[in-house]
Order: C-alpha cells, then sequence, then structure tokens
C-alpha cells in the first residue's frame, strides 16, 4: 500500500473514531470534554491501529475512561468497518497519550518563570 493512502487511511480512521467517542457511545465514563484522539498508527497492510488518545484530568480519571474506551472496542471496530464501507476493519488498540497534558505543565512552568522574572527585575 502507497505510504500516501496509508496516511489518508489513518485521518479518515481518527476523524471516524473521534466522532463515535464523541456521539456514538453512551458510556456515563467517557466524558466527550476531556477526551482527543492524537494520532493514528496504521500498520502497512491495515490489519491493525493503534489510536493514541489524550484525556485531561487527573490518573483515576484516566484510567477509568480508558478502560471504558477498551470495552467499547469491539462497537467502535464495527461502527468503523461500516463508516470506512470494508469488509475487515483494523484491530484496534487504544494507548494512553500524555503528550498534551505534559505540554501544558510545561507551559505553566514556563509562566511561572516568567513571572518570578519580571517579579525580580521589578
Amino acid at each position: 500500500m502507497s505510504r500516501r493512502r496509508q496516511e489518508r487511511m489513518s485521518e479518515e480512521i481518527k476523524r471516524i473514531v473521534s466522532h463515535i467517542l464523541q456521539e456514538g457511545i453512551k458510556d456515563p465514563r467517557i466524558e466527550q470534554a476531556t477526551i482527543s484522539l492524537t494520532r493514528v498508527d496504521l500498520s502497512n497492510d491495515m490489519s491493525h491501529a493503534r489510536i493514541n488518545i489524550s484525556i485531561l484530568g487527573d490518573q483515576m480519571k484516566q484510567e477509568e475512561m480508558m478502560n471504558a474506551v477498551r470495552a467499547a472496542r469491539g462497537y467502535i471496530r464495527s461502527e468503523l468497518a461500516h463508516r470506512l464501507k470494508v469488509k475487515h476493519a483494523p484491530e484496534i488498540e487504544f494507548r494512553l497519550d500524555k503528550s498534551i497534558e505534559h505540554g501544558i505543565r510545561i507551559s505553566s512552568i514556563l509562566e511561572e518563570l516568567k513571572e518570578d522574572s519580571n517579579n525580580s527585575e521589578g
């Protein structure tokens, strides 16, 4: 499969799964406002997709939401196959992505340093 087709398919999977998580799953443990898909890595033969999810909140909340998403994996995969109009949807694996949380933490540290610098000058 061409690299370009693989990238297009990854983006389409990301869009569809994001939509399913936002509107298709009625599990109360999944809060749509705090969950976002950051990346989809698709194998060359399109048989496996690793979906990275960012969840804002403490570790307990993140674990609870990841368990809910993993529990809905079969439903998400069948919906994905239906919306992609393919016979065999890729096996999906969800991984917690902490990069957004890490970026927010670094940003707040930089803001603190900036404020400390301004206060020491004045």
